[in-house]
């Protein structure tokens, strides 16, 4: 997944989620993009102001309801990944 904002490019290589239908990847992952979007857009995290690579980044844990639409899953997920970046 591939990110670019004026100068700032995110590339996620490998986002691992457990316990999703594989259905639901390509829903799940437009709404990551899109969140992240918006999220960039109202400002850059501090970890971004320097440049460079950062190898990974722990989302933390969160809870679905289970009949959750991907689409808010992939929000939340968008949420977690910047809050990562943030700290």
């Amino acid at each position: 997944m591939d990110l670019t904002l004026g100068n700032i490019e995110l590339h996620i290589e490998e986002l691992i989620l457990h316990g999703f239908p594989a259905s639901d990847r390509h829903r799940i992952g437009a709404a990551i993009q899109q969140e992240l979007t918006r999220l960039f857009t109202q400002g850059i995290p501090p970890s971004l102001m320097q440049g460079g690579a950062i190898a990974q980044i722990n989302g933390g844990i969160f809870e679905i309801t289970p009949g959750t639409q991907p689409e808010i899953i992939g929000m939340q997920i968008a949420q977690s990944i910047y809050g990562g970046l943030s700290q």
